[in-house]
């Protein structure tokens, strides 16, 4: 029990520190508290209350250790029903306003608080009587394991984490309701001792889905943190590099003017021609500096309010005049407006729609769409390219990475840039890609970090999808 503990809380631990503000993973953090606050309290029954009573510890401080033990022992059995059943609530995204939500949480609490008052107290044999917990408790589980498999995940990469998800936390849980309040409200006591065997499994799928496609959004988190530190190293170094290349080659202009009027005075051709060299050289030296600092200098946002669907169209329709051997689809959601600066969205959606040209190599299919989810609204580039290995999708987004070799005009700035931009606007960047089956971005937009609105009109009243084959 003392693996179960460790593992229990570490996940809890893990969930919590990942992502304070979200609720989702507050809820699944005390779901793994509640379990191991159980294994906690096996562990001091088991081991440590009486390797304490051989050790000679006084009586009151044995008392003392017993009050914890009763303690987590009752937070586990009735805390993990209820905080399963708020974190399936919070992960299905059921829609209900904020203060329906607050009596939901209270409402839901309501039998373990009746349970805890009119039954009997704790004790090692009975620590609950199952004959009654099992009817709501039982409830409680299976109809939060039925709202986690029902909801619905559109796109690929994310359905693969949801099913990760589900991997880790519907196996160790369902199997602890059997042990816990099923089998004892037989008869069939302390068959607690099982759960060891489905936590370690729920537990190496977490570790194993945390560094492949992430989990509750903390590897999301990691690599956004190691993005950042990496951009922000890269923009104060690119600025210093801009103002001591910018001088120096301010100063080989100045003088190779000079020298060029004396070459021409002197009607010395080949020097002249030198001094030209020189000068293109300096101006090129400038210009590509400059470009790479404009991608990495940070960025401040003017936000205005904008329909989405009309800065993709601004976006992408220049862009396709100019790929006669590409097909584009484009399939908008019209209707949605949001506080953003058209101006970044624009130049991050262009590179994005560029990359996909380039791998495609300039003939293909490029599919557009604006959709709108349940809290998100998202932008998908889709291509079909050559794809992308593992590797190169977790190399994407670090600056001056680039699969497009010899291209000396591509900086491999672009994914960085449009990262920036949607953390900017407080949405986030995903990656889909497997070789031999193109490659799929997207930029997915928080409805209310973008404070989204439906504009209403008697010609798209619900909402247009606006399609251009």
């Amino acid at each position: 029990m003392l693996f179960v503990l460790i593992a229990l809380w570490a996940i809890a631990a893990i969930l919590w520190l990942s992502d304070r503000r979200s609720d989702i993973n507050r809820r699944l953090g005390a779901v793994a508290f509640c379990g191991g606050a159980g294994a906690l309290a096996a562990v001091l029954d088991l081991s440590w209350i009486p390797a304490a009573a051989e050790a000679g510890m006084s009586a009151s401080n044995r008392q003392l250790l017993y009050y914890v033990q009763a303690a987590s022992s009752l937070l586990s059995y009735y805390g993990l029903p209820y905080f399963f059943l708020l974190f399936a609530l919070a992960y299905h995204r059921i829609r209900m306003p904020a203060a329906m939500y607050r009596l939901v949480q209270w409402l839901l609490v309501i039998p373990a608080l009746l349970c805890l008052l009119l039954t009997p107290p704790y004790n090692e044999l009975y620590p609950i009587t199952f004959t009654i917990v099992v009817w709501w408790a039982v409830p409680f589980i299976l109809f939060g394991t039925a709202l986690i498999l029902m909801k619905r995940q559109p796109y690929a990469a994310l359905s693969r984490r949801h099913w990760i998800v589900c991997s880790a936390v519907l196996p160790p849980v369902l199997f602890s309701m059997v042990m816990n309040y099923v089998l004892p409200s037989t008869g069939m006591l302390r068959m607690w001792v099982y759960n060891t065997w489905f936590v370690g499994l729920g537990a190496t799928v977490f570790v194993v889905g945390l560094f492949t496609y992430g989990f509750m959004g903390v590897r999301v988190l990691i690599d956004r943190r190691r993005f950042d530190t990496t951009y922000r190293a890269v923009t104060s170094g690119t600025a210093i590099l801009n103002h001591a290349i910018k001088n120096d080659a301010a100063k080989m202009r100045l003088f190779s003017e000079k020298m060029k009027t004396y070459a021409i005075e002197t009607n010395q051709a080949e020097l002249l021609a030198d001094i030209e060299t020189v000068l293109s050289a300096s101006k090129h030296m400038q210009d590509m500096v400059g470009r790479v600092h404009q991608r990495t200098e940070d960025l401040m946002l003017r936000p205005q309010r904008e329909p989405l669907a009309d800065v993709v169209l601004r976006t992408v329709k220049p862009i396709e005049a100019l790929h006669k051997r590409v097909t584009f689809y484009l399939a908008l959601e019209e209707g949605w407006s949001g506080m953003i600066d058209s101006a970044q969205i624009g130049e991050a959606l262009g590179n994005l729609v560029v990359n996909a040209l380039e791998a495609m190599k300039g003939e293909g299919d490029l599919r557009i769409t604006l959709t709108e989810q349940k809290r998100e609204l998202v932008i998908e580039v889709r291509d079909s390219g050559p794809g992308m290995d593992k590797n190169q999708i977790a190399k994407a987004f670090e600056p001056f990475y680039t699969t497009k070799a010899g291209s000396g005009a591509n900086f491999g700035l672009g994914l960085p840039y449009a990262f920036q931009v949607m953390r900017k606007h407080k949405g986030a960047l995903h990656v889909m890609s497997r070789p031999g089956h193109g490659t799929s971005v997207l930029m997915t937009f928080p409805k209310k970090g973008i404070q989204a609105a439906r504009i209403e009109t008697p010609a798209k009243k619900g909402g247009e999808v606006h399609v251009v084959d």
